[in-house]
């Protein structure tokens, strides 16, 4: 693949004050189609502009982050789950004098290509496209922004630079029947990139952990085994005192799950970062520069166990998410059987009609998922 760069990069205000580590836009490896430089944003704002105006982003709101149509308004969605990683990885990039808008935009596009029903509607599609590659939501990543969004008059997809490209490409564990060796195509990852990995992974478990208590899966009673909980509540007592009580002492031992996190994240990243001198430096080192200290990554290994055991496979997940598994399934025989209810602009004739059947049920949030299936039965 051949991305040509943009015009010319020239630094932001903002550049003059990011680390030598850090990527700078003028280094940027520029776009798959040259275009000009735009007069007040930067190249990675840009990047973030796209992916906030691209459909599949706006779906995210009706995704299911874990928990399937509960009747509460107040659960995780994958957009609010990414605003919320988006939130914490500019913090984190900040104090460490990384990009923060290429942070950013990476932030934004981490979750785009995920189906309908979260991981089991991502499993469903694998298992019903394995003859033509399978399906796994970074690859899928990669398509929306690649090929599927159209938007724009002068070039398939959002056009992304080549280092948001990377960040998705390089989770990506297969490319679902493309013919490309992905992990060969591009590079190790950037610092920006291994921020959002890390914010991710804090965002979801804690989260994950307020969600649970709200729909009385788990109690802070039970989380008290856990050493990570019990760290965090003696900071919320150092923070807020004794009298923290109920409702209110959960939601702070939260809080301080995270800040707590986030803190030991920048201190032990800044120590693995001191001395570096450029990305290709971070590039080429055997292991993150982005990390927890390790006896911190223990605690939290602890705790995403106790999520894996108490609330994915607990039944008031597994029972929803198995519904929308099957949906899944039952969506894309139909549709495989009447090829005329798969929309015309799924219909690639480069490519196997599945994969387009594929992409078609991705793009569905899980009400539009139902939906369509009530109409096909009617």
């Amino acid at each position: 693949m051949t991305i040509e760069p943009d015009s010319m990069f020239e630094p932001t205000d903002h550049e003059s004050l990011l680390a030598p580590y850090a990527m700078h836009s003028r280094h940027s490896r520029g776009r798959r189609y040259p275009e000009g430089e735009h007069p007040y944003r930067p190249i990675y704002v840009r990047d973030r502009d796209r992916i906030i105006h691209s459909a599949a982003f706006r779906r995210l709101a009706y995704k299911t982050q874990v928990f399937v149509d509960q009747p509460n308004d107040h659960h995780r969605t994958r957009l609010t789950h990414t605003l919320e990683v988006v939130q914490m990885a500019r913090t984190i990039a900040r104090r460490l004098r990384l990009n923060e808008d290429l942070t950013e935009a990476i932030a934004l596009v981490h979750d785009l290509g995920h189906p309908p029903f979260g991981h089991a509607g991502e499993r469903a599609l694998d298992q019903l496209t394995q003859s033509v590659g399978g399906f796994e939501h970074n690859a899928q990543g990669l398509r929306l922004v690649e090929k599927l969004e159209s938007r724009y008059p002068h070039f398939p997809g959002l056009n992304l630079t080549r280092e948001v490209l990377d960040s998705i490409s390089l989770h990506s564990k297969q490319s679902m029947g493309s013919g490309e060796n992905l992990s060969e195509e591009f590079p190790s990852m950037l610092a920006e990139s291994q921020v959002v990995d890390l914010a991710d992974s804090i965002a979801y478990s804690t989260h994950d952990i307020d969600d649970a208590i709200r729909h009385q899966i788990i109690t802070s009673g039970d989380l008290r085994a856990l050493e990570i909980w019990r760290w965090a509540d003696e900071r919320c007592e150092e923070v807020y005192g004794e009298d923290l009580v109920g409702k209110q002492r959960t939601r702070g031992v939260i809080r301080c799950l995270i800040d707590g996190q986030v803190g030991g994240l920048i201190d032990e990243s800044r120590a693995r970062l001191a001395g570096m001198r450029s990305t290709d430096e971070v590039r080429r080192q055997r292991s993150p520069v982005i990390a927890l200290p390790s006896e911190l990554g223990r605690m939290k290994s602890e705790l995403r166990e106790f999520l894996f055991l108490r609330v994915y496979r607990s039944e008031v997940v597994t029972k929803r998410t198995r519904e929308g598994e099957e949906l899944v399934g039952r969506l894309f025989e139909e549709i495989r059987r009447r090829p005329s209810l798969l929309p015309e602009k799924y219909h690639r004739p480069e490519e196997p009609f599945e994969r387009g059947v594929a992409d078609y049920i991705a793009s569905m949030t899980d009400r539009y998922a139902e939906k369509t299936w009530r109409e096909m039965e009617a």
